[in-house]
């Protein structure tokens, strides 16, 4: 069971661009994805074999993270760490969600 992910809140003044985000991840190597989902949307847990990056661009998500006990909820330019095996199920703000996401190798 891991209990490792971790969060890094959008602590700037302007709104976070795609772009900035995009390039934020370029300079560590990865290379993002965009996808985005509808108010409410939901995903049951589940693991990677990957360990996951995701910018949110705009909107909202809360990630539960059922082996540890807590949730994170996630705005526009916070970032989730997921290292590959940590259980996580995920829920859709109610003004839908666009994200970038980019795979570290494990």
């Amino acid at each position: 069971m891991r209990c490792d992910a971790s969060v890094t809140r959008w602590a700037r003044r302007e709104t976070p661009r795609a772009e900035k985000l995009n390039a934020l991840l370029a300079g560590e190597g990865l290379r993002a994805h965009r996808w985005s989902n509808r108010p409410g949307d939901r995903y049951p847990a589940h693991t990677h074999a990957f360990h996951k990056v995701i910018y949110v661009v705009a909107g909202s998500i809360t990630f539960r993270l059922p082996n540890c006990g807590e949730n994170v909820q996630l705005e526009a330019g916070d970032r989730l760490d997921l290292p590959a095996g940590v259980r996580h199920d995920a829920e859709v703000g109610g003004e839908g969600v666009t994200c970038l996401e980019a795979h570290r190798p494990s």
